[in-house]
């Protein structure tokens, strides 16, 4: 796909189809950056964003089983 860049003010801007935008995740701010020569124009992440996608509940059923009541019963010395 060939676009062209335009001039907006003291700077150049291109226009990207929102089809694009779309099927790349972009919908607000973008992260830009430059590898190689190449523009890169990437989806702001959130800075919690994927915290939770490999949680498994079934990990936290039991956190206190490893902790034994006995551990309770000797007096403490201060």
């Amino acid at each position: 796909m060939r676009t062209q860049l335009r001039k907006i003010g003291n700077s150049k801007g291109v226009i990207i189809p929102a089809s694009l935008l779309k099927e790349c995740g972009i919908e607000g701010e973008l992260d830009l950056s430059l590898e190689d020569r190449y523009l890169v124009l990437k989806p702001v992440q959130t800075k919690r964003e994927g915290w939770f996608e490999n949680y498994k509940e079934d990990q936290d059923d039991d956190v206190w089983k490893s902790v034994s009541p006995e551990s309770d019963s000797d007096d403490w010395e201060w």
